[in-house]
């Protein structure tokens, strides 16, 4: 997996809205974010800008205007986070994070069947 870059809650949202589409201006995801938020402009386009460099996203001169898309993937940065969580909470063991949200989750039949499903897979791939 590559390096990638540490991503704060707050870039997460910016990042969200430009992994649901794009590319985007900088006033588009600055009124795409604030129907979500309560901040104020300056602070998305500083996002953009921390975003840019670090390596996240990458823009593209449209006359005096720039359109923005996500570098990474957002399964990319799903599975560092998920790895570094797994990691810092649960010292990199898969079956104690798992029990641990099994029994502290409400789950519905639907998901319970899922996840059911998802195990016999795995168990016949034998992995």
């Amino acid at each position: 997996m590559p390096n990638l870059p540490d991503i704060s809650d707050a870039e997460w949202d910016v990042m969200q809205v430009l992994w649901e589409a794009s590319p985007l201006t900088a006033n588009d995801v600055v009124d795409r974010v604030l129907a979500k938020k309560k901040w104020n402009p300056r602070t998305v386009k500083t996002l953009l800008n921390r975003l840019l460099r670090k390596g996240a996203l990458r823009f593209e001169a449209e006359g005096k205007r720039y359109r923005y898309f996500p570098k990474i993937s957002r399964e990319e940065c799903v599975r560092s986070e998920s790895r570094s969580f797994l990691d810092r909470v649960f010292g990199g063991a898969l079956g104690p994070m798992l029990a641990h949200f099994v029994s502290e989750t409400t789950l519905t039949a639907d998901e319970i069947r899922q996840l059911r499903k998802l195990i016999d897979h795995r168990q016949r791939k034998g992995k």
